[in-house]
């Protein structure tokens, strides 16, 4: 099972672990946001996995920026029925101290992270270095897609960081992707559905496309969900509002051209620098104004 509801005790915000985002981070928002910091369980025949282990401590800086609120790892696992001492694998999305925390109470238990999250991290400036060194750490540097188990697979997800990682859980209603931060918001995830949809369509990023717009990173985005989607009728496939679009488009293009060619005629025409009738393209004769 992956990522379980909380139960009736962990429904209060109060007991989950959370930080303050400052406003002008995480995306450029204009006012400070209270953020959640989850970690996922997910029980297998095979044992119990952990994708990442909450707050870190041990950097006053970063506890009087964020001003987390810690609920501890000893006691988090009892809202799935687990203990720490149950847990036999950890994945980490990545090696933020808000989702590497707890490795060091799990020391022994492989901790499964793209290769490149240790190297940024010991290169400095990147997250607590006791969360990524400490006595007992079993590191497992992945290169690229891994199973852990049968059913369970870690999958790189860059982005947010270079290393970022996610799983993909299977199960009898079909796959869970517990996702780390891939995302900040359920809102740009839903922006990123239709954008992923029309761009597998072979239609984002094609000139003219109504459709789309460009974003800040310069990559083209829907606007609106279904505008690039062909639909099926009877009398066979109709072609999607985009393609439509571009079609009338191309269609005012070359009225565009013929308007102009007639324009450069007429130019030429009305133009002459001898005192003779004028002749407009259309064939009727006005007099000359000198």
């Amino acid at each position: 099972m992956a990522s379980p509801r909380p139960r009736s005790g962990a429904r209060d915000p109060a007991a989950r672990s959370r930080l303050l985002r400052p406003s002008g981070r995480g995306g450029g928002n204009p006012e400070p946001r209270v953020e959640p910091v989850p970690a996922y369980p997910v029980r297998r025949p095979e044992g119990l996995l952990l994708l990442d282990t909450g707050l870190g401590e041990g950097d006053p800086e970063a506890d009087a920026h964020y001003r987390p609120v810690r609920r501890p790892l000893t006691a988090a696992p009892a809202a799935a029925g687990a203990a720490p001492g149950d847990v036999d694998v950890v994945v980490n999305c990545h090696l933020h101290f808000d989702h590497c925390g707890g490795n060091p109470l799990l020391a022994g238990v492989p901790v499964w992270t793209q290769a490149a999250e240790p190297a940024r991290a010991r290169a400095g400036g990147y997250t607590i270095d006791a969360l990524v060194d400490f006595p007992g750490v079993r590191d497992r540097e992945l290169d690229g897609e891994a199973e852990v188990w049968p059913g369970v697979r870690v999958v790189p997800t860059p982005g947010h960081t270079a290393g970022h990682q996610s799983l993909t859980v299977a199960g009898p209603d079909g796959c869970t992707v517990p996702a780390g931060q891939a995302y900040d918001t359920a809102s740009a995830y839903g922006a990123a559905v239709p954008a992923r949809r029309a761009a597998r369509e072979g239609v984002v990023g094609a000139p003219g496309c109504p459709g789309t717009r460009l974003g800040r990173s310069g990559r083209r985005r829907p606007v609106r969900a279904g505008c690039c989607s062909r639909t099926t009728t009877r009398s066979g496939s109709r072609p999607s509002r985009c393609e439509r679009a571009q079609a009338g488009a191309g269609r005012v293009r070359e009225a565009q051209k013929v308007k102009r060619s007639e324009r450069i005629r007429w130019s030429k025409l009305d133009g002459t620098k001898s005192g003779s009738p004028r002749e407009r393209t259309s064939g009727s004769r006005v007099n000359s104004s000198r």
